[in-house]
């Protein structure tokens, strides 16, 4: 029997937040997803940390479809992703990073996470040593951008940060990087952020190619 959306994502939700139980058993959980296709997740194959990666990867994937947009906000698991960006696990952050940068795509999800003061934790993904992690994290400053976000998505440490990354190895990291460089900052921003960078010590390292 097929589970609908809400419930789907519900369960979803519950198994991830089991896995911070310690010594809580959980069954696995076999149900079809919305195409049709058979998700598998068993908490006890695989450490706390194993499963959590498993599960919030599900999550992010949902993330996709605007469909499912309306779910994941009464779920909450905006908060869910805005919580795992502080995880140990770059792997955890890699997947709540990448749900972020699909939900914002949204307005509504986007003032959420406006007004739930996430640009901080999201411009401290910008120091993962994981490049897909900065990467989407770079993309999501672009889509929260805004005339009243502005101050604080371009805000010096960032646009330093994006000089930086445009001298990657990495031809993605350095396009993208040139890109918000280019079109979500002034000129003078650039120029006061060259400057400083002059009179620093190295910041931000580069993630790892």
């Amino acid at each position: 029997m097929e589970l609908g959306r809400l419930e789907y994502l519900q369960a979803l939700v519950t198994e991830f937040q089991a896995t911070d139980s310690p010594g809580n058993p959980r069954a696995p959980l076999l149900a079809s997803a919305l195409h049709g296709e058979p998700v598998f997740s068993c908490t006890w194959c695989f450490s706390v940390t194993e499963a959590k990666e498993q599960v919030l990867a599900n999550l992010a994937n949902f993330a996709y479809d605007p469909k499912n947009y309306e779910a994941l906000r009464q779920l909450q698991v905006l908060d869910l992703f805005l919580d795992t960006l502080t995880e140990d696990s770059e792997t955890l952050v890699e997947f709540a990073i990448g749900g972020l940068c699909n939900l914002c795509l949204d307005k509504t999800n986007k003032d959420y996470i406006l007004e739930a003061n996430g640009v901080e934790p999201i411009i401290n993904c910008l120091s993962s040593s994981n490049e897909e992690t900065v990467m989407s994290a770079v993309t999501t400053l672009m889509y929260l951008t805004t005339p009243r976000s502005r101050q604080q998505t371009t805000a010096l440490p960032v646009v330093e940060c994006m000089l930086r990354f445009a001298l990657s190895a990495s031809r993605r990291l350095s396009n993208l990087a040139t890109v918000f460089l280019e079109d979500y900052c002034t000129p003078l921003q650039v120029e006061e952020a060259r400057n400083l960078s002059k009179h620093t010590a190295v910041g931000i390292p580069l993630p790892k190619d």
